[in-house]
């Protein structure tokens, strides 16, 4: 294997990789089309969504992962901190997004220390892009990658969401977006709910609600399992920082969820 060689002085890990080891984003070949045969299972991740509020912006996801018609994974991690400002939920097929995932926080580091500042939350969205465009190939073969990237933009003093396309083409949402198997249904429950200037706790209600709905709709989103004890991940994003909500925080809220559901 040929050893690394640091003579390339580009700040984008991404473009180093694609220049001086392109074999390490050889992408697996995985069938010719429609005389190959049925195409093979994956595992998928469902429902992610991100919404703004007057501090910041809140990102989550439910848990659950499929393959065809089965349960695959009750606990995966669909939400990921990818800096101290910026999170990038993930759907669809889970393998390439959690890569993509990896590679993203790479980049993201790679860059702060060849140039010693940060990348500016648009000119990580970029990078995202230039990501997804790569995948591109894969895409076309069933293994397509949607993110939503989230994060607090320090210059302009506002949370921001990013969504994007399978070509790379990155788009600006202005309030609340949400994708995955149950991204319909969870849009159709913030929209219900969605207004201006919410405080974080109204964002951290709404967004919990969302998936919640979106699993009573959508058999590959996962509902709240206080049984086993698992509940949606969800990131708060805004000037001081990224930070999780925690378990008991997600259970307390489900629980008083469930409780009005009763009691309607």
């Amino acid at each position: 294997m040929k050893n690394f060689e640091f003579d390339d002085h580009s700040s984008s890990f991404y473009q180093f990789l694609t220049k001086q080891h392109p074999h390490l984003l050889e992408q697996p070949y995985l069938h010719s089309g429609p005389d190959s045969g049925s195409s093979p299972s994956f595992i998928h991740g469902t429902t992610i969504l991100a919404l703004k509020y007057a501090d910041g912006v809140v990102i989550a996801g439910d848990r659950r992962a499929t393959e065809g018609h089965q349960i695959a994974d009750r606990t995966m991690k669909k939400i990921f901190k990818t800096d101290d400002f910026s999170a990038m939920g993930i759907s669809g097929a889970a393998g390439p997004c959690i890569d993509m995932v990896r590679l993203f926080k790479t980049e993201i580091e790679h860059y702060e220390k060849l140039e010693g500042s940060s990348l500016t939350l648009e000119g990580k969205a970029n990078k995202l892009g230039e990501m997804i465009k790569a995948n591109l190939p894969l895409a076309f073969q069933g293994l397509i990658v949607i993110p939503i990237f989230a994060g607090y933009d320090l210059k302009r003093n506002e949370g921001r969401i990013f969504k994007y396309d399978i070509t790379g083409g990155r788009y600006e949402e202005a309030e609340y977006y949400s994708t995955g198997s149950g991204g319909k249904d969870a849009k159709n429950s913030i929209k219900k709910m969605y207004r201006k200037n919410l405080s974080q706790e109204q964002a951290i209600r709404i967004a919990v609600s969302a998936l919640y709905d979106a699993s009573e709709e959508d058999s590959a989103t996962g509902g709240p399992d206080l049984i086993r004890g698992i509940y949606p991940i969800m990131n708060v994003i805004k000037k001081e920082g990224i930070s999780e909500v925690s378990d008991d925080r997600m259970k307390s809220l489900l629980e008083s969820l469930l409780d009005h559901s009763k009691e309607n």
